[in-house]
């Protein structure tokens, strides 16, 4: 059979893809980590980074070196763009079931370069576009654009909303949630002045957030639903900076601030998308030797801030159970008497069962997390008056808890 072979393939070399095979490297085992660009991509810019995150970033031994480069965040605080009051305050300096919580807005390029440092020389495969997928007997063969043919054990889809491996599983399409993003970052190149705090503005029919990630660099983002017109400004960043601070009508000159001194290169917007729950529940997280991982498994809405941080956790977990599968040697006597065909066998059975066990850990928790952040992003995008009166007056308080609440969770060691 024509083809390189290689025991692990991770397609997308995003924050599951290296998560994962940085488990794995822990753990004494090599992948091959395929990515499409030809460098690290770090769009979004940052990201917050809840308890769960954490607990994660410590299972991968990272957490250490990224918490010295990003001020912990000590409480979220909420105010409406239509009246100007505050409408919630919550204190981050709490204690959920697992440990005390942890919040900081981590920069993703930060955090993509230590992972990708922590792994041996050409385990990442730059300018390498998956084309087609196809089986064979117990390997799967991996087409990419240039050419070449690989022969896996193990495949592991980490490529995003248009997940190839994610349509091979038979998934649909991410679904559009009806709404958009701009997201933002603003190096001040000196001390911004911020305090360490999760500042988030509601207005009419949108949500904006502010959290510094060190003492120069703020992280914004902005969502809302968009109208015919407003799909002109997506590719317009000068226009979508003057569209932002249309919007934001009463909010301090320091937030205003942010938005101005964001360049036009420090700005992105795209549109929302999400796997409807259901999916999951009927659908194959795993399928003999393939599975999904990060977006390509639970796309979701940013209104829980959790779509990264759930991708730290299907790295640790799926490192954790394909590392139990793959380290479980038979007995002696077992490898005595069984051909080469029939422990190949074994093995395959016993990666299919690891990633079951994977699938099943995780299918409730991206089911969760996919639902409420939708529901969030409904009740708090909301513009009409009723939704405005409940998010505002009666919901506040509520939702920013539902924040930690879900990030009240640890995903485990590797071992």
């Amino acid at each position: 059979m024509e083809g390189v072979a290689e025991d692990i393939v991770i397609v997308g070399a995003g924050i599951a893809g290296l998560t994962t095979s940085l488990g794995l490297h822990r753990l004494g085992i090599r992948s091959l980590v395929l990515e499409s660009s030809d460098s690290l991509r770090t769009t979004g810019f940052a990201f917050t980074t809840w308890t769960n995150a954490w607990k994660a970033l410590d299972a991968v031994g990272l957490a250490s070196s990224l918490r010295q480069h990003h001020q912990r965040l000590l409480e979220n605080v909420t105010t409406s763009t239509i009246s100007g009051l505050q409408t919630s305050k919550i204190s981050f300096d709490a204690k959920g079931k697992h440990a005390e919580h942890e919040v900081r807005c981590v920069k993703r390029k930060l955090l993509l370069e230590a992972l990708a440092e922590e792994l041996p020389s050409g385990t990442i495969r730059y300018s390498s576009k998956v084309v087609c997928l196809e089986e064979s007997g117990s390997l799967m063969l991996v087409h990419l654009a240039d050419g070449t043919i690989l022969r896996t054990k193990v495949l592991i889809g980490c490529d995003g909303v248009n997940s190839v491996v994610a349509k091979w599983l038979h998934f649909k399409k991410p679904a559009f949630a009806g709404r958009s993003a701009i997201r933002g970052f603003a190096d001040f190149k000196r001390n911004h002045g911020f305090e360490n705090k999760f500042m988030q503005f509601f207005g009419k029919g949108f949500r904006s957030g502010f959290l510094p990630c060190d003492d120069s660099k703020v992280y914004w983002f902005f969502t809302w639903t968009p109208s015919s017109q407003d799909k002109e400004i997506e590719d317009n960043p000068a226009r979508m900076k003057q569209f932002v601070l249309g919007k934001l009508e009463k909010v301090p000159d320091e937030i205003r601030n942010v938005i101005e001194n964001t360049e036009l290169d420090g700005m992105t917007s795209s549109a929302l998308r999400y796997r409807h729950p259901w999916e999951l529940f009927w659908g194959n997280v795993s399928k003999g030797n393939v599975c999904v991982a990060g977006d390509a498994l639970h796309p979701m809405t940013p209104d829980l801030g959790q779509g990264g941080c759930s991708a730290l956790e299907d790295g640790v977990v799926l490192a954790r159970c394909l590392g139990q599968a793959l380290l479980k040697k038979p007995s002696g006597d077992q490898r005595k008497d069984k051909t080469e065909r029939e422990r190949d066998h074994d093995e395959y059975k016993r990666i299919e069962l690891g990633l079951k066990k994977y699938a099943k850990e995780r299918k409730w928790r991206s089911i969760n997390l996919i639902t409420t952040a939708y529901i969030i992003g409904y009740i708090q995008d909301g513009s009409g008056k009723a939704r405005s009166f409940l998010r505002d007056k009666i919901l506040a308080r509520f939702l920013a808890g539902l924040l930690l609440k879900r990030a009240d969770f640890d995903c485990g060691k590797l071992v």
